[in-house]
């Protein structure tokens, strides 16, 4: 798979330059600007709950992904198609996949979308907090939860940015993707610990904040009578705490019968404002029919109602 990278990027150099977004007629030269890379991480609807259905398996030849992991069907760092499931083989489709369609229906012909994946079923936001990994991985109890994190030798965020700097090489990072906050995001705790790792990530990677923005999707909302709504008000905050953070709504994204994970319509349509509030932030005019929102005016509470002895591992790793 190393080659359909080479040969996009070669694709891409042929090509010449306009200075208009709004078109995806528009092409780019410099050739790391023709791959855009997108970090994306969280817990169980990141990782992907809902069985691909024959529609999800056709897949943009420019839409890539870089394995973070060793499975049966990808090596870590390599380039595949990001044919789903993105996280590992046996995981199922989230919301980057259809980020990424989204994304490549807008861009110029010659860039491609690349992602990394990198999410554990049921995890504390702490999980991608470099100085708390190493103590709360040891605290980790359940069999399937240490045998995902043993997927990136126990540490999730230096997996992640492993990856990045390898992505790196070859493309430019133009955002972080976060799905999580079903386990813990129920105060301002949760925001500030998210804000404290997204400013790791772009001291640890040589980035500016105004050029990689932050998007955070809600969890199931009480439209969808969701176990996990109570986070909402938190994650809706989060600009509040970091200017260029992005709440991406869930409202009328269907879910599955356990009412914590989203359906697969669901997922395509969580995905699909992913791409479009990350496309209107890089000046492309797309129809603001996303139902993104900066903030809520509810505000998050240290004591607000929590979702407890919920099981928030991905069904089909427990089925």
């Amino acid at each position: 798979m190393k080659n359909l990278l080479y040969s996009l990027l070669a694709a891409a150099t042929l090509c010449s330059c306009s200075q208009n977004p709004s078109s995806n007629e528009t092409m780019v030269s410099n050739p790391k600007d023709t791959l855009q890379v997108y970090l994306c991480i969280g817990q169980s609807n990141m990782v992907g709950a809902a069985r691909p259905e024959s529609q999800d398996s056709v897949v943009p030849e420019r839409f890539i992904n870089l394995s973070a992991v060793d499975d049966v069907d990808r090596k870590r760092g390599e380039w595949r198609v990001a044919v789903p499931p993105l996280c590992r083989h046996s995981t199922g489709l989230c919301p980057v996949d259809y980020f990424g369609r989204t994304m490549l229906e807008h861009l110029p012909e010659n860039v491609s979308v690349g992602v990394i994946h990198v999410a554990v079923d049921g995890t504390a936001i702490r999980i991608y907090d470099k100085d708390q990994c190493k103590g709360y991985c040891d605290s980790i109890q359940p069999d399937w939860m240490v045998n995902e994190i043993n997927f990136y030798d126990r540490n999730p965020y230096a997996r992640l940015i492993e990856m990045a700097k390898l992505a790196q090489q070859k493309g430019t990072i133009r955002g972080i993707l976060l799905h999580q906050g079903c386990t813990d995001a129920y105060s301002d705790g949760w925001c500030r610990t998210v804000k404290k790792i997204y400013g790791d990530i772009l001291s640890d990677l040589n980035l500016q904040a105004e050029n990689v923005p932050l998007l955070v999707g809600e969890t199931a909302g009480i439209d969808q009578q969701g176990v996990c709504q109570h986070a909402n008000p938190t994650i809706d905050r989060i600009h509040d705490f970091i200017p260029t953070a992005w709440t991406i709504s869930s409202r009328g994204c269907t879910v599955s019968d356990d009412h914590v994970h989203f359906a697969a319509e669901g997922y395509r349509l969580l995905g699909k404002r992913y791409g479009i509030r990350m496309l209107q932030l890089q000046g492309y005019d797309v129809a603001d029919s996303t139902d993104c929102r900066l903030q809520t005016e509810v505000a998050a509470s240290a004591d607000s109602t929590r979702a407890t002895d919920v099981d928030f591992s991905n069904p089909l790793e427990r089925n």
